[in-house]
């Protein structure tokens, strides 16, 4: 928990699931950071539908399709799918945009950028 939220950019609140890992260390450590712990109701996944889309996406347009050796490269690939998710796919409820704005491109070569080891790709005009 602290690699994740150091002291001084943890959030206010934690919404988490009721798995048996939270035990006692746990809700005294994020206590001792000033994070109000908020676990959904037993057997209740829709509570907290966000995180269970997001991920699913993660798993399904990355992690199904890679074979990752150790923690180093799995934080290498999460943080590039965070950076493709982010930046450059298309979201339904954005009107097929990206969460971060991009402009449009209207003259050039259409190339493609491999993301993910080709997995996925980024289309720009050069």
């Amino acid at each position: 928990m602290t690699d994740a939220f150091p002291f001084d950019e943890a959030p206010r609140h934690l919404i988490r699931d009721r798995d048996g890992a939270y035990g006692p260390a746990y809700t005294r450590r994020i206590r001792s950071m000033g994070i109000r712990d908020r676990p959904t109701a037993p057997r209740s996944p829709w509570q907290n539908g966000h995180v269970e889309r997001l991920i699913g996406s993660i798993r399904r347009e990355s992690l199904d399709h890679l074979v990752v050796f150790g923690e180093a490269r799995l934080r290498d690939v999460l943080k590039a799918y965070a950076s493709y998710y982010n930046k450059v796919r298309p979201h339904l409820s954005l009107d097929k945009d990206a969460p971060d704005f991009r402009g449009k491109q209207k003259i050039g070569r259409i190339a493609a950028i491999p993301i993910l080891g080709g997995l996925h790709h980024h289309y720009v005009r050069i």
